[in-house]
């Protein structure tokens, strides 16, 4: 038995999970968010918990077991509480700014990057130096996080670019004279 999979879902006050044939509906204060769920997987609602359950024990099912299960979580936390990424930019003349819903890089190139995020996402730059992405889809959230992160990878040698907050870049020593 899946370790991830038995463990039920605990729907939180203000959070309703409506289920029809083989898609899960999730709504919350935040908004609504579905998944389709595989055919093999039996997903019910009893006592204020989300349980699933598998209907053989092959490999696949198994894997879609745990899946699912911790889909469906991640949808219950993002319409009750939100998912927040945060990023930080390291480089002399490195800054971000918000134009409208566009997100303004400067990043050392010769022109600015200009970055519209989908509709679902919120972008927050609270100083020059730190974009925060917030969204209640954890996949998007991380998704568009990682594509602002990919403008400018930190490289090795300084450590300049945008990195994950609190990331760690291994660094190289540069060239010595010899």
């Amino acid at each position: 038995m899946s370790r991830i999979g038995k463990a039920p879902v605990t729907i939180p006050d203000g959070v309703t999970v409506d289920i029809k044939k083989s898609v899960v509906k999730v709504k919350g204060p935040k908004g609504e968010l579905e998944q389709k769920v595989e055919p093999g997987i039996k997903v019910s609602v009893e006592d204020g918990s989300i349980l699933l359950e598998r209907s053989s024990e092959n490999r696949q099912q198994r894997a879609y077991h745990g899946l699912y299960r911790s889909l469906i979580a991640n949808m219950v936390d993002g319409v009750s509480t939100g998912f927040q990424k945060r990023l930080e930019i390291i480089g002399v003349g490195y800054r971000a700014e918000l134009k409208g819903k566009a997100l303004v890089l400067q990043l050392g190139y010769s022109h600015p990057i200009v970055y519209i995020p989908p509709e679902e996402i919120e972008i927050q730059v609270p100083n020059q130096t730190n974009i925060s992405v917030i969204g209640i889809d954890k996949q998007l959230v991380g998704a568009v996080t990682a594509k602002i992160r990919s403008f400018r990878l930190p490289e090795p040698y300084k450590g300049k670019g945008i990195r994950y907050f609190g990331e760690a870049v291994r660094r190289k020593a540069g060239k010595s004279a010899g």
